[in-house]
């Protein structure tokens, strides 16, 4: 039933990642094929899923697609943004007594983009307590974009290269990296725009 969902709320979003609207940034530097860009301020909605990386967004889209469609307080419908983006993070859990943080599972912080102008202070409340709001502030990532299907084998190697890239470059990173991507599970692979970011630090 997920997936299904997940195949319905997608298929709203264009072949071409282009087409709508995504957070603004600059180009300050190129090193072959990764880009270092300034991002200016956004808002997200996220929602944090003890998951892997392969089931996260299938779980997590049904949750956030309903928030933008209107499972918020004043039932406001957002426009469907780029891209949907997913990192590794921490599952917070209510706890009775102390623990390690060993023994915190690991998660998966799957966002999606609100539209430019969207601020935390206009945004409508969510019904569903799983989602959060959550003001991303300017910053410089290091991105390489790359086509293809969302394997692993995929993500792998191109974050080998964006690492290495940044590495010969001298230049420091920080946090887990995060995936993005702009296209439906229906655009044929080799049309599908993704990309990997890191914060520089």
């Amino acid at each position: 039933m997920h997936r299904l969902l997940l195949l319905l709320i997608l298929g709203a979003m264009p072949l071409f990642g282009h087409a709508i609207e995504e957070p603004k940034y600059e180009v300050i530097r190129r090193l072959d094929a990764v880009e270092l860009r300034q991002y200016a301020p956004y808002v997200v909605a996220e929602v944090v899923l003890e998951a892997t990386a392969e089931d996260a967004g299938s779980k997590a889209f049904p949750i956030l697609a309903g928030y933008i469609f209107g499972k918020n307080k004043g039932e406001k419908k957002f426009a469907m943004s780029a891209p949907v983006t997913q990192s590794a993070a921490p599952v917070r859990m209510a706890m009775t007594a102390p623990v390690t943080q060993a023994a915190v599972p690991a998660g998966m912080r799957v966002q999606f983009v609100l539209p430019a102008g969207v601020t935390l202070a206009s945004a409508p409340e969510p019904l569903d307590p799983r989602v959060q709001l959550r003001g991303v502030p300017a910053g410089q990532w290091a991105v390489i974009p790359y086509t293809g299907t969302w394997s692993q084998a995929n993500y792998d190697e191109h974050l080998a290269k964006l690492q290495a890239a940044l590495a010969s470059a001298g230049v420091v990173t920080q946090g887990p990296p995060v995936l993005a991507r702009y296209n439906s599970p229906m655009t044929p692979w080799f049309m599908r725009r993704n990309e990997i970011w890191l914060a520089l630090r």
